[in-house]
C-alpha cells in the first residue's frame, strides 16, 4: 500500500466513470445526504462503522456521503493511519463509484466525499 501524507488528496473513480462526474463531485455538485465521522475509534471499529454505514447507505440508497477519517493530529507520529485505510476499504467495495477529498469547509484532508452506486 503506498503511503500517504497529510497533504495527498484522495482520489479513486471506477473505471468506466465520467471525468464530469469526478468534477461535479470534486465542486460539490451533489448534496451530501449523510455523514460518517471515525475520530477516536481504532482500525477495527472505523472498519465495522464504515461497512454498516455504507450498508445503511445503499439501504436509503444515499449516493452521496461524506466519510470523516481525520487528518491525524492526535494519533502516533501525526500520520493520518485511518486515511491510508479508509483509501483502501472504499476501494474494495463495488457500491462505491468515486471518491475525493473535502473542500476545506466539509473536512479537507480529513474527510471524503463518496458517490454511491444506485441502492437496491
Amino acid at each position: 500500500m503506498d503511503s500517504i501524507d497529510a497533504g495527498d488528496p484522495l482520489t479513486f473513480q471506477r473505471p468506466g466513470l465520467s471525468q464530469q462526474v469526478m468534477r461535479r463531485l470534486r465542486r460539490g455538485h451533489w448534496i451530501v445526504k449523510d455523514e460518517l465521522d471515525l475520530h477516536g475509534l481504532n482500525r477495527e471499529q472505523a472498519r465495522e462503522q464504515l461497512v454498516a454505514f455504507l450498508n445503511e447507505c445503499q439501504r436509503r440508497d444515499s449516493r452521496c456521503v461524506r466519510i470523516i477519517h481525520g487528518k491525524g493530529l492526535s494519533s502516533r507520529n501525526n500520520e493520518p493511519v485511518l486515511k491510508q485505510l479508509v483509501k483502501s476499504w472504499l476501494m474494495q467495495r463495488e457500491d462505491v463509484l468515486a471518491f475525493v477529498q473535502a473542500q476545506p469547509a466539509e473536512g479537507g484532508s480529513g474527510a471524503v466525499i463518496v458517490m454511491l452506486k444506485r441502492g437496491k
